[in-house]
């Protein structure tokens, strides 16, 4: 039988984790070990862990104090045992009963290095989710990644324990888009990733978390880059008119400034017009959308657009 290391850095996450190790243990596919890596967190978080790890022995708290996600994850990783898949969970989010179940048959073939599937995007009830990423057809390549990343968070993505090693691991010096640049480098050298199109994790989006600083994920971005260009890659006007795409449309979902959207989706469509409507109703909606919350009232655009 297949066996999974789930991987979730915490860090102040009381609010939330309960539910998150909820949709773990509900996993239909009953052979994982879920390694919970405390960040240095000063509420409840390493207490509700503690209460679950007794009820349930596959889940295990280690500590790994104020050093930051990328390490976090590092160090949850290196529990992973040769021969199994690592799973990764951010603290806030929540999976599907047969995520493990369905990822076992994509495991199944032996030339796939890493999956990631679908991802519905809520605020407070999953429930209410009523926006889906998409999945392209065909594995993911560095283009792909310089444009809209579809994996999306790092809830989404799970790979054998021999690609994660010998990729290195997160770049611990970065705290904003790290996960991009790992995709990147994961790619450069060869991996073999590909989307499921099934809704396997509900993302929390949060006006509070990392990715609300859209400013500082820019900077993040910029590491990223760097990293395509080791591969010979750089992002075209296309792909930038993706990117600012997805960040206005990541702008109407936290409800950020009321102008901060539409300058994302100004500066999309200046990029490329093409690119920026070539899904149409994606591009359609976001313009649209950052135009209507200049005027439209904080509290209903924010209803809105979270979904």
């Amino acid at each position: 039988m297949m066996k999974f290391t789930v991987v979730i850095p915490c860090y102040n996450a009381a609010a939330t984790l309960a539910q998150t190790l909820a949709s773990i243990t509900a996993q239909t596919h009953p052979a994982w070990q879920a390694i919970c890596v405390d960040d240095g967190s000063v509420d409840a978080t390493c207490a509700i862990v503690e209460a679950l790890a007794a009820q349930d022995s596959r889940i295990t708290l280690v500590r790994n104090p104020g050093k930051g996600p990328s390490d976090a994850r590092n160090h949850g990783a290196s529990f992973a045992a040769p021969g199994t898949v690592i799973a990764f969970c951010d603290a806030d989010d929540i999976w599907s009963a047969t995520k493990l179940s369905e990822l076992t048959t994509v495991f199944a073939d032996k030339s796939i290095d890493a999956a990631y599937g679908q991802v519905a995007f809520f605020t407070r009830d999953p429930e209410g989710a009523r926006t889906l990423s998409t999945v392209p057809q065909g594995p993911l390549t560095i283009p792909m990644l310089l444009g809209e990343n579809p994996v999306c968070t790092m809830s989404n993505i799970s790979l054998r324990q021999s690609r994660f090693a010998a990729s290195g691991g997160f770049d611990r010096n970065i705290v904003h888009n790290e996960d991009l640049e790992w995709l990147i480098r994961l790619v450069g050298e060869g991996a073999r990733i590909v989307g499921v199109p099934l809704c396997q994790t509900w993302y929390r989006a949060s006006t509070g978390g990392l990715s609300s600083d859209l400013q500082a994920m820019a900077g993040g971005r910029q590491t990223a880059l760097r990293t395509a260009a080791r591969f010979g890659h750089a992002p075209d006007r296309a792909a930038e008119a993706v990117h600012q795409r997805y960040l206005a449309r990541r702008s109407l979902r936290l409800g950020q400034g009321r102008a901060e959207a539409l300058r994302y989706a100004l500066r999309g469509v200046s990029f490329s017009p093409a690119a920026f409507f070539s899904a149409p109703r994606r591009g359609a909606l976001t313009l649209l959308g950052a135009v209507a919350a200049l005027v439209m009232p904080r509290t209903l655009s924010r209803r809105l657009f979270a979904r």
